[in-house]
Parts: structure tokens; sequence; C-alpha cells
């Protein structure tokens, strides 16, 4: 159970969306914010302990969040594996472009439906029984592919994609749970930073190394073994993994690592309605220009990757490997970026001020990129490609813990994965529509295609009202305690001052 969730019967009947008059807009931001510290003490006048209860961060946390970045790693590695070197499976296995952009787009499309029942799951059942689900259809998937590394077999690898695809669905949303679980309120958007660091190395290596173990070679009997030894690779790191979740992961700490998480800990699961949670989100209109904003964002960074082959061979011709070493350089400046907007985000709490300074980059980078793409200097777009990428790729945990602070009390894992949802179903939209627009008109065309939507989502990300509820309710709790201590203190020099005053004077 999410520490969101711990506040939201309390908060189930007040609509963060609706006009408050100037008498009473401040007594509600109060309420909302104050929920946290309601029910802690209610909690502890029920116990008949005015003390708050234990928190405790244990060292092996980092464990957990790294275990985890490792196999949404492994998993992400395989969303771009085919598409990086989409002219290779094209005559491999005798099918169009398009048929391998669907490689990619599987992962878009099944993250879709399954979205909703696997939160569902994510609230009922937990960390661990994720996980393991997680791991165990990716490793599946790898082991199908394995199976399928021959011209006529198109059909299997597709279903190994599929599994993997589906294990996605189980990964995605992960991050800002474990954050909430395992980690301290100073350092939660760190811990998400390093959660969403697996999922873009995982696509590093996929631009980087499918070009390097798959050459270009005309011999087709060759070129099926090297695809198969990519395929084993994948499938023998897939089982370590898996063997690791089985054996070390954990579903949470002994202690709290939190009082928010510690009072989640206290509600009791049937009183969480995750239809209810799902329907004050779609209230919450900040909340929803998010998850646009971040759809739109988002989806563009899937269309870039999905398309990058495409777009390079065409003005770079024979350039596979280059191709796939400017992908890695999109996404090694990304994972830099996103850890310093983590740690940023944990020392300033400026969630806004960044995500709208981010996004506004974004844009200028992707504008500079399309604008350098066709000078014929490779150089050149490593360097353009690699500013994208810091701001464009960076920009994923700040939208994640931004839905965090405007959604609070609500679950994480819900948040989570209405925002990936998004995601998903504009980067289908924006890798159709750019890929067409690309065979008809050029790269160029294509590029301003989704420069226009990155502009539109700057200007929807400055509408969003800063309303950040976690950080209120966390204030409210450390300020309740102040001054608890400040009245046992009080107390107990009243104690002494009457114990030291002679009995004449009394």
């Amino acid at each position: 159970m999410s520490e969101k969730r711990a506040l939201e019967d309390t908060n189930a009947n007040v609509d963060p969306t609706r006009v408050l008059t100037a008498g009473d807009s401040d007594s509600h931001a109060k309420l909302e914010a104050g929920d946290a510290e309601q029910r802690a003490a209610e909690q502890s006048q029920l116990d008949g302990d005015d003390a708050p209860p234990p928190t405790r961060l244990y060292k092996r946390r980092w464990l957990f969040v790294l275990l985890f970045s490792s196999y949404s790693l492994c998993n992400s590695y395989q969303w771009i594996q085919y598409g990086i070197i989409s002219n290779i499976f094209m005559k491999f296995y005798s099918v169009d472009a398009f048929t391998i952009d669907w490689m990619s787009m599987i992962y878009m499309l099944t993250y879709i439906p399954f979205i909703f029942p696997v939160a569902w799951l994510l609230e009922k059942k937990g960390l661990r029984v994720i996980a393991l689900v997680a791991t165990a259809l990716n490793c599946a998937g790898t082991w199908i592919k394995v199976a399928s590394a021959r011209p006529d077999l198109f059909g299997v690898t597709f279903l190994g994609q599929f599994s993997c695809s589906l294990a996605q669905v189980f990964i995605l949303g992960m991050p800002s749970r474990i954050a909430s679980v395992w980690f301290g309120s100073e350092e939660v958007s760190t811990a998400c930073s390093i959660g969403v660091f697996g999922n873009q190395l995982g696509i590093a290596i996929g631009f980087l190394v499918p070009p390097i173990l798959v050459p270009n070679v005309e011999d087709m009997d060759e070129l099926a073994h090297h695809i198969q030894v990519m395929f084993y690779i994948t499938a023998g790191v897939a089982t370590l993994l898996f063997i690791l979740v089985v054996f070390v992961f954990q579903e949470r700490p002994e202690l709290p690592p939190t009082q928010a998480q510690a009072t989640a800990r206290s509600i009791p699961p049937e009183q969480y309605s995750y239809t209810a949670s799902i329907l004050r989100l779609l209230r919450n209109r900040a909340f929803i220009l998010l998850i646009i904003t971040y759809g739109l964002n988002v989806g563009c960074f899937y269309a870039v990757g999905t398309l990058l082959n495409r777009m390079i061979i065409e003005h770079y011709p024979g350039e596979e490997v280059n191709a796939g070493r400017i992908g890695l350089t999109i996404v090694i400046a990304g994972m830099v970026g996103s850890l310093i907007c983590g740690i940023w985000l944990d020392k300033t709490k400026t969630y806004k001020q960044t995500t709208l300074a981010v996004y506004f980059m974004s844009l200028v980078g992707m504008i500079v990129y399309a604008a350098t793409l066709s000078l014929g200097h490779l150089w050149v777009v490593f360097i353009t490609a690699g500013a994208l990428g810091f701001f464009m790729t960076g920009y994923l945990p700040l939208g994640f813990e931004f839905a965090v602070e405007l959604t609070y009390p609500e679950s994480e894992g819900t948040s989570s994965g209405l925002l990936n949802c998004s995601a998903q179903v504009f980067g289908i939209i924006f890798t159709i529509c750019q890929g067409k627009i690309i065979d008809r008109f050029g790269t160029l065309a294509g590029n301003i295609f989704l420069c226009v939507f990155l502009l539109i989502g700057t200007v929807m990300t400055g509408l969003i009202k800063s309303d950040l509820r976690r950080q209120k309710a966390n204030q409210l709790v450390e300020e309740a305690a102040a001054r608890r201590k400040l009245g046992e203190d009080y107390g107990a020099t009243a104690l002494i001052s009457k114990a030291q005053t002679p009995p004449s004077q009394a």
C-alpha cells in the first residue's frame, strides 16, 4: 500500500479543482496538506501513545533500487533492439519498414490496455509480486526470441517481443513507488531518478550494441548466427536477473522510512478504492495538464528513438553503427540530466520551475537538431543530439515526481501509470505520423512536426498550478513533531523548576 493511500479517506470529499472563494481558499489548502498530521494524530490517540511511530532508513534500499534498475535496463534494451538496425531486420525477415517500426510500437500499444489492471495488482499485491511477474515475462520473451533467428520465423520473434512488452507494463510505474516505500523524504527524487536511470541506460545499450553484434552482411546464415548470439546474450542476462529477484527482492522494509509511510501501513487495504482514486485524479486539473504535456514530450522521444536509424541512414548512408552511437549519446546525456534534475529537486523542491525550464530546453534542442541533421557533418549531429537528449530524456523523472506532488495522497502507481499511458498513446501517434511525413516530405518536415507539439507542451506546462501537496503534508507533520518536542521540553523545565523551589517559597 502506498504512503498516499493513508490519507485518501479524509481527502476523498475534497475536490482540489473546485473554485474557492477568498475566504475558504486558505483553510482548504491547510485541510489538504494537514491530512497526514490529522491521521497520524488520530492513530496515535487510538493506540494511546502520543509518540510518532518509529521510522528507519535501511542501507539495503540502494540494493533494491539498483536491482530494479537492472531488470528495467534489460527490458528497455529490447525496445529499440530491432529499430536501430531496421534495415538489417527488414532484409533478414523480408518485411517492410513499417512492420519493423511495430517491433518498437508494440511496447507502447501493449501498455495502454494493461496498465490499469497492473496498477490495481500493484496496490493489492505489492512490489515483490510485480517484480517477479515483470522479470518472468521478460525472461520468457528473451528465450522465445532465441528460437526465432530464422528468416521464416518473424511471427515467433514478434511473440517474444510481445512478451517483453507486457513485462514493461509491470516496470514503468515502479520507480516512484519504490522511492516512496524505501526512501526518506529528502531522497525520493534521487531514488526515482535512479529507477528511471536503468530504463534510460537500457535504451542506450539498445542503441549501441545491436549494430555492433549484428553487422550488415549479405550471407543469410552468417546473419542468422549474429542475430542468435545477440538473443542468447540477452536471454542469459534476463535469466540471471530473474533469479536475483526471486531470492533478493523484498516487499518493503521492516520499519517505514517516513511518517507518511508509517501512517499508510495503519490503513486497512479494504478502505482503498482504485476506481475512486482514478476518478479523483481525473478531476485534478493540474494533473490532467501534466498528463498531456508528459505524453507530448515522451511521445516525441519515442518517435525520435524509433525512427533514428531511418533519419540517419537517409542523410548518412551506411552509418548504422554511428546511428546507434548517436542514439547512445541521446540517452547517456539524458541519464546525466535525470540524475542532476533529481538531486536538484531534492535540494530545492522547485518542481514546476524545473519542469518548465527542462521542457522549454527540450523544444530548443529539437529545433537545433532538426536544423543541423542534414548539414552533412556527423560530429554536429552528435552534439545536437546530445543536447536534445540531456533535456528530453532528463524530463522523465521530473514528470513522475511532479505528478506525485500534484496528486498526493493518491497512489504513485496510479499517477505514474496514467502518465505512461499518455506517453504510449502519443508515442504511437507521433511515430506513425512522423514516419509517414519522412517518407513523403523528408526528415526536416518530420522533425518540425514534433517541434510544433513540443511548443504546445511548453505552453501547457506553464499553465500547471504548482500545488505541492506532499511537501505541505510533510512540513505539517514535522511542525507537529517540533511542537510536541517543545511542549515536552517546557513540561520538563517546569517540573525541574518546581522541584528546585524551596518549600518556604512554594
